[in-house]
Parts: structure tokens; sequence; C-alpha cells
């Protein structure tokens, strides 16, 4: 069989042309993905890893321009310092320096721990390849959306960013398709899950499985932008304290409170802002020191 028939029902034109039904759409991903059952379902044996299942899902797919320090990274490390397995998988190596998930991770030292990165390449070179078709087709396809919604440790929660804020709503409608629980989508830096502190957020998801759509008032009443060019943040020094920058310790405070409220449902955000805090000031004692 070929996505032909597929490619006809997404295409026949505005009057005749739907949707695909789920069933559509899982088989037409089995057959993308080289006969395996879907992309959550594909278990990866190149990599001759396994894969243990983790308590929160961090997807890390952004692709945009101005996308700056991934101060997030910051923000799940102290998931992890609070017990959390947290596991963070995307593809940011085509970004800037400063910009470089990766990179970041390996100076800072914050592998580890509970804190873990996989590659899009390492965990399923077809969906990889499928996702650098944007170089060919010179824009992004569905793969993009499709990734974020991945979780592919089977974590019981997960965050995510996204850029446009109708897909908010998407996110959390194909969440409860899928049969998760606990998600929390915001409109984030760079579409990644980074928390503007100045803002009032708006969250979207599933608590306990039930649908959310509430609000985090802004720490911080600084007018800047998330991330500024003339205000260059290296990851490794604000972990260790060479660098201090009040507005990107509170862009990691507030990043960090909504993902602790992710996967503590019954928490206020102001408590997970409270505990995210203390852990921040308190964070390199914590490193050394065995939960």
């Amino acid at each position: 069989m070929t996505l032909a028939p597929f490619v006809r029902i997404v295409a026949q034109g505005k009057r005749r042309a739907r949707p695909l039904t789920q069933g559509e759409a899982r088989e037409s991903m089995a057959l993308i993905l080289a006969d395996d059952a879907a992309l959550r379902d594909a278990t990866q044996q190149e990599s001759g890893c396994t894969l243990e299942r983790v308590d929160l899902d961090w997807p890390c797919y952004t692709a945009g321009r101005t996308r700056g320090v991934p101060l997030f990274a910051l923000a799940a490390k102290l998931m992890a310092l609070a017990g959390y397995k947290v596991a963070l998988h995307g593809w940011n190596s085509h970004q800037g320096t400063a910009a470089d998930l990766r990179g970041g991770l390996q100076a800072a030292g914050l592998f580890g721990g509970g804190l873990s990165y996989s590659p899009l390449e390492t965990l399923n070179p077809i969906a990889f390849r499928l996702l650098k078709l944007r170089e060919t087709l010179g824009l992004r396809s569905c793969i993009n959306t499709v990734l974020r919604r991945w979780n592919p440790l089977a974590a019981r929660a997960s965050v995510q960013g996204v850029f446009h804020p109708s897909y908010r709503g998407l996110q959390w409608c194909a969440a409860t398709l899928l049969g998760d629980c606990n998600l929390t989508v915001i409109k984030g830096g760079g579409g990644d899950f980074e928390r503007h502190p100045a803002k009032d957020t708006a969250i979207f998801g599933l608590q306990n499985g039930m649908e959310i759509h509430t609000q985090a008032s802004a720490l911080l009443t600084d007018t800047r932008r998330l991330h500024e060019a003339d205000r260059p943040i290296a990851l490794a020094s604000l972990w260790s304290r060479a660098q201090e920058d009040p507005f990107a310790s509170a862009t990691v405070i507030g990043t960090a409170a909504l993902a602790f409220w992710t996967v503590t449902a019954e928490k206020s955000v102001r408590h997970c802002t409270a505990l995210a805090s203390e852990l921040w000031d308190t964070r390199k004692i914590q490193e050394r020191s065995p939960l």
C-alpha cells in the first residue's frame, strides 16, 4: 500500500477534502515509519538503548531564528534536583551557538542526576529525516507538531511550548485523543516551553485528564524581551553563579514553576514558584547533596 489514498483524502480541494480520521492517520504514519505501528509505538532498534520511563517529557524542537540561550534547560535541571526524572528530546544543533541546547547542557555540566537529553536522530532516524524535509520543502511540515506530542519515553506528564497561540488548543486535544492525562502548553520563547517572567502566561492543557485553561501572573514588571542580543547569557555561567541576571533567573524560576505544577497537580502555581525559587537559590548546594 502507498500513501496515495491518504494524500487524496486531504488534497482533493476545498469542498471534497477532509481531515484524516484517527485510524487513517495512524495507518499513514505506519507507512511513513516503515511498517512500525505509529510514531509513539515505534521501538528504536538502531540505537541499542533501553528507554526508561520518566516523570516529565520535555520536547525541544524550536526552529526560531531569534531563539536565545535555552534557559529552560536550567528549569529542567531544577526539576531533576527535586528528584524528578526529566527527559529532554529534540533537534537543536542547527541553532546558533548561543541557542545550542546540547552544547549548553554539556558546557554547564547539567547531564545526569535525573536529567537526560535524547537527540532525535538517535531516538528515531526516520522521524529525523522527515523533520529535515524542511530543507527541501522550504517550510515546516506537520512532523514538527507531531514530535512535540510524541512523548517517546511514555512520561506521565508533558510540557510544551508553541509559537502560534492557536496550537495550544490543538495540542491538548491531541493529548486527549492519545489518552494522556497531564499536559501544560504555553506560548513559549522561540516555541520552546520557556516562560516570559514579565508577562501573564495563558496555560492550556490537561490535569488528571480534565481540560484546563488558566493563567499564571507575571513575576516581574520589567518590559524587556525574553532574549536581548545586547545582554548575552551563558548557560554555564548563570548556573555556576559566575554571571548574575535577575531577568534570566526569573525566567528559569517561572518556567520551572509551571513544570513542577504539571507533575504535582494538587499544588498551586504559587507553591510551585516558591519551590522553584528555593531550588534556584540553593542549586549548587543541592547539586552536591544526595536527594
